[in-house]
């Protein structure tokens, strides 16, 4: 007889049960039953701890979602978190940047370290929405084109139709981009709607759109999606991010580079 005790699935379903959650918002007992191969009893059991973790709501024959919105907080407070390792994103960043590219720097604190690091290249161009990252090349370093609309002073960034006006004209090798959340089934979301529309946009004129995000960003939902991970060619991170989560997204075909 083996002397190997089973392994325990329980956080794998979990994570499963979370996924569907997520994609359906509203689940049915005896559907996830057969979806996850467990018993009607251990669903229920599921239900219960994630409910006790503010994740959703039982209600009869299954449960209902609940809402996860982040609370975007002011630059300088983004600014401000996880510092070291945005510093080490974007230094890693700053590897895939060409002789004679073009380059979109949005809104982001990541994405602002980078724009720290661009100021003394002078063989790149670069076109921004961010007024903080004008600011930073307003004295000097590569050519800068500002894109204008309606200021979103919370992020420090033009947005919104207005800016369509401009991007429409425009077309970068590479734009490297922020984001308040990511996970497979929301794909990549923010806080403002405006904000998204402006963020889809850049992508859209692109050859190459890479994300710069910290760990935590990640299995995080926001208010309104800007894209998917289909969208994205490469997501730069730093070494906080699960191993499962980076495996799970390089098998979309995503590039992870960790910093």
């Amino acid at each position: 007889m083996s002397s190997h005790k089973p392994r325990d699935l329980a956080p794998e379903r979990l994570e499963k049960l979370r996924r569907i959650l997520c994609a359906r918002r509203i689940v049915r007992v005896e559907e996830l039953s057969a979806e996850l191969g467990a018993s009607a009893a251990t669903v229920r059991r599921d239900l219960q701890a994630l409910e006790t973790q503010g994740e959703l709501q039982r209600v009869h024959g299954g449960a209902v979602a609940l809402e996860r919105r982040l609370d975007e907080p002011g630059f300088d407070d983004k600014t401000a978190l996880a510092a070291a390792e945005k510093q080490s994103i974007a230094e890693a960043a700053l590897r895939l940047v060409q002789p004679r590219d073009s380059l979109f720097l949005d809104g982001g604190s990541t994405v602002l370290a980078l724009a720290r690091l661009l100021r003394e290249r002078t063989d790149v161009k670069v076109v921004t929405n961010s007024l903080r990252v004008a600011a930073e090349m307003a004295g000097g370093g590569p050519p800068l084109i500002v894109v204008g609309g309606e200021l979103r002073r919370l992020s420090q960034t033009f947005v919104g139709p207005l800016t369509r006006h401009q991007l429409d004209h425009l077309h970068v090798d590479r734009a490297f981009m922020g984001t308040m959340g990511l996970t497979p089934e929301a794909g990549l979301t923010t806080t403002d709607p405006l904000e998204a529309y402006t963020k889809s946009l850049v992508m859209q004129h692109a050859d190459q759109a890479i994300l710069l995000a910290d760990h935590t960003k990640f299995g995080q939902v926001s208010f309104a999606r800007f894209g998917s991970l289909e969208n994205l060619h490469a997501i730069v991170t730093d070494r906080g991010l699960a191993r499962r989560t980076a495996r799970a997204l390089q098998r979309r075909g995503l590039t992870i580079i960790t910093a």
